[in-house]
């Protein structure tokens, strides 16, 4: 009897519960800030396992092709704990991104600072965002014009395909997650490829990225406490390089090594240790991650558009032509690979590596008709502006040709970001990732599964992991 009562009394609560939210909601879409139409959702959960239910990162998802149909392309709802504006509009996407730091803040869930820490670039504002920023600025710069990066790329690249050399079948999207994290601890920390704390460092960043998108559940075994555990391991490597380094017992590898971006960094005295440490991480992170999921989302693309495929390497045909036996690539190849350009840029739009970014409004803002008050969690969906019909003529048709005019394209794409939070890698990205793409070209033919796709987490991974049938090209 007593069960009995329980039951029946959380019946009663939670059907009032309901009966509320229904007549709140229903308000809320006709009088609170009736310049903005939309829903809240569940009592409070909001919408939130809906908006960031995984999807297509080649399509908006089911959730933003409703609520646009319904309440137009900027709505609001409650989303992560709290109200919040959903933006699916061009105009005002650009407005709150080159408003960064006047009208609105970076706002990303607790999670996600428990997870990357207080300094990441990701999460930090004002003079600390500055500071790590133009660091990271420094050791893109320093990077590209090192004749060492391109060479560590081009033999990595050369490494890895060879390694392939009688594989039927390969899991291709963690190969290249291997092959730009390699490039990138062997720039950053003169980790070398046939170093095992290179796979460990691996393993740790893919428990890394799982915790992103996780449930805040701090019990043994979630993928949040994993998450920052594995961060926890990360760091303490960094640092243990950091006093290793600082020690004169060094002296002798040290001598036969040579200088890296750590060693910049360990110079730069305006940087505590933590500051030091989370810029190694943003860097590898965001160095080794988006690049390989631009390499796996153009092999993806082409292989369902065999003629791109052909025009793609019949380009790197004519480079490779006037080489001479066994000369690597330089920077002026690199310059020569147009159309390589315009299927990267068309990869990122079709594709979507970052789907939004967080903010919050920091005034009560009014920008064309939409009121935005003080204190709003604001989602620019970038993923809605490049597969918006509006802006682009059949938009969930791969065709690189569309990038012949960049300058128009770049007006209407945001795969990097903008304003003050744009990223500040996204060339360096493109360069390992072309010098990768012109050796796999010539190397090899693949085919993927009929059902793999790419799917937004937010961050992408594939359903199959990009399970490729490849077969070496005579």
């Amino acid at each position: 009897m007593l069960v009995f009562f329980i039951f029946l009394s959380f019946g009663f609560v939670f059907v009032s519960i309901l009966i509320f939210h229904k007549s709140v909601a229903k308000q809320n879409e006709t009088t609170d800030h009736a310049s903005l139409r939309g829903s809240m959702g569940w009592p409070f959960i909001g919408e939130t396992i809906s908006f960031f239910k995984p999807h297509r990162s080649d399509s908006t998802g089911t959730f933003l092709q409703k609520h646009v149909s319904r309440y137009g392309k900027v709505f609001k709802s409650n989303i992560c704990g709290g109200k919040a504006i959903v933006s699916c509009d061009q105009e005002l996407n650009m407005f709150i991104l080159q408003n960064e730091g006047k009208l609105f803040t970076s706002d990303y869930p607790k999670a996600m600072h428990d997870i990357l820490g207080e300094y990441s670039l990701l999460l930090a504002t004002g003079e600390v965002h500055r500071k790590l920023k133009n660091v990271i600025i420094s050791f893109i710069n320093l990077t590209k014009s090192k004749a060492e990066f391109l060479l560590c790329a081009e033999n990595l690249s050369i490494s890895m395909l060879a390694s392939w050399k009688n594989c039927r079948e390969i899991e291709f999207h963690r190969e290249v997650k291997m092959f730009t994290l390699s490039v990138m601890v062997n720039q950053l920390l003169s980790i070398k490829p046939e170093d095992p704390a290179r796979r460990y460092v691996l393993q740790d960043f893919l428990s890394y990225m799982k915790g992103f998108i996780s449930l805040p559940v701090p019990l043994p075994g979630t993928a949040y406490t994993n998450a920052i555990k594995a961060r926890k391991r990360l760091s303490s490597r960094v640092m243990e390089m950091i006093k290793f380094r600082k020690n004169k017992e060094a002296e002798m590898n040290e001598a036969l090594r040579e200088e890296d971006f750590l060693d910049v960094i360990m110079s730069n005295e305006d940087l505590n240790y933590e500051e030091k440490v989370s810029i190694v991480l943003d860097i590898l992170l965001g160095g080794f991650e988006t690049s390989a999921t631009l390499i796996s989302l153009v092999v993806y693309f082409l292989a369902k558009s065999p003629s791109l495929l052909q025009k793609l390497k019949k380009e790197h045909e004519a480079i490779r032509a006037k080489k001479g036996d066994g000369e690597l690539l330089n920077w002026e190849d690199y310059q020569k690979m147009k159309f390589t350009q315009c299927v990267m840029s068309e990869a990122l739009r079709c594709g979507n590596i970052v789907k939004m970014v967080h903010r919050k409004a920091t005034h009560d803002i009014k920008f064309k008709e939409y009121v935005i008050p003080k204190g709003w969690k604001v989602f620019p969906i970038f993923t809605a502006v490049h597969l918006d019909p509006s802006l682009h003529e059949n938009p969930f048709e791969f065709n690189p040709m569309r990038w012949t005019d960049k300058a128009k394209m770049n007006k209407k794409t945001t795969a990097f970001g903008g304003g003050l939070r744009v990223c500040p890698g996204g060339e360096l990205g493109k360069l390992q990732v072309a010098f990768f793409l012109h050796h796999l070209v010539l190397s090899y033919r693949w085919k993927t599964k009929s059902d793999e796709m790419p799917i937004a987490h937010p961050y992408v991974e594939f359903k199959r992991g990009m399970l490729l049938e490849i077969d070496a090209t005579s």
